[in-house]
């Protein structure tokens, strides 16, 4: 993956896949290795995610019917955020350009907006936690790291696509770009090399597959803690990304600030995820679990087991006469993968 540049002052550089490598063709049917990145991590999404609802004592059945919701929820959110956000001018020919609206639906082109695609993501598993009778903040707590790491599978798809990099680099990891690319900069020389921001994003995400995994072993996280800690890690590192990354986008100026709209919207998250997650740890923990279940819809033999359970040793909120978990979460409170 790495080769020599022998001459110059870098020692090595990440080579781009040529450009016949982002598509190939089964007959009529052309295939994209940007969809195949997204496909291939929610698959691994999906499967991280049964395990841990199994664990958590969730009907199995209930993680493909919340899918069937979740995904192509969030592929619209994602697409939606990617055209109004990130590139409003090329879509819808603002500017004096010319519009691309036969474009928007395209997203084997790339351009897929994370924060668009957690959002609107969310509101389709809030959706199907309801129908199902099961809560949104348990499935989101056994989801976030399936979800996390299906965004470093994702990232790949910018590698194949030649997109989304950072600014020069002499770095021996520098990412090489066809200088015929359309992403290529103008004004830039040819033998450029870029930070490989798809790579950094990458490694980012499975750190933080790894890290919340060993917090959730070790300290219980419920109540949607293990979302909000999600949030901000994720917003975190993109921020840092985005002091990287030079494809176009708007820059939102407040109070004299102004920063890519991405990263704006990445400390919102940090800020949103951290105030949830002190939220959660000061006021929810203390009551204790509540399971899966919302109250009134867990099956009978769950509520024989959990009544047992109760029994025994009744919880902080059965003492008090409380129903179980009344801030439970009612609904979302809230070209790449951007």
């Amino acid at each position: 993956m790495f080769q020599l540049a022998a001459g110059t002052q870098i020692l090595a550089s990440i080579p781009s896949p040529p450009a016949e490598f982002s598509k190939f063709s089964l007959g009529p049917l052309t295939i994209h290795a940007y969809a195949l990145c997204i496909m291939l991590g929610i698959v691994v999404a999906m499967w991280l995610t049964a395990r841990r609802w199994r664990a958590k004592g969730g009907p199995e059945e209930v993680v493909w019917d919340i899918c069937i919701w979740a995904i192509p929820f969030g592929i619209v959110g994602g697409r939606l955020y990617h055209v109004l956000f990130t590139d409003p001018e090329y879509y819808f020919g603002l500017n004096g350009q010319l519009a691309h609206f036969s474009e928007i639906p395209q997203i084997w082109a790339g351009g897929l907006g994370i924060m668009g695609a957690i959002s609107l993501g969310t509101v389709g598993a809030w959706i199907a936690c309801r129908r199902a009778g099961v809560r949104l903040t348990a499935f989101l707590d056994a989801a976030v790291p399936g979800v996390l790491l299906a965004q470093a599978f994702g990232r790949w798809g910018n590698w194949f696509n030649q997109e989304l990099f950072g600014a020069p680099t002499t770095l021996p990891w520098g990412l090489e770009i066809d200088p015929n690319s359309y992403n290529f900069p103008a004004g830039v020389p040819a033998g450029t090399l870029f930070h490989p921001t798809f790579l950094y994003e990458s490694l980012w995400n499975v750190a933080g597959v790894l890290l919340l995994l060993a917090l959730d072993r070790k300290f219980k996280l419920r109540r949607g803690a293990m979302f909000f800690s999600y949030l901000i890690w994720y917003g975190i590192g993109r921020s840092f990304m985005e002091t990287l990354r030079i494809d176009a986008v708007d820059v939102i100026t407040i109070i004299g600030i102004g920063l890519r709209v991405h990263m704006w919207l990445a400390i919102a998250m940090v800020i949103f995820g951290a105030a949830g997650l002190a939220f959660v740890l000061t006021r929810l923990r203390p009551l204790g679990d509540p399971g899966v279940y919302l109250p009134g819809r867990a099956p009978a033999e769950a509520s024989v087991e959990s009544g047992t359970k109760n029994q025994d040793s009744p919880t902080t909120e059965q003492q008090a006469g409380e129903p179980t978990d009344p801030q439970d979460l009612q609904g979302p409170k809230d070209r790449g993968k951007h």
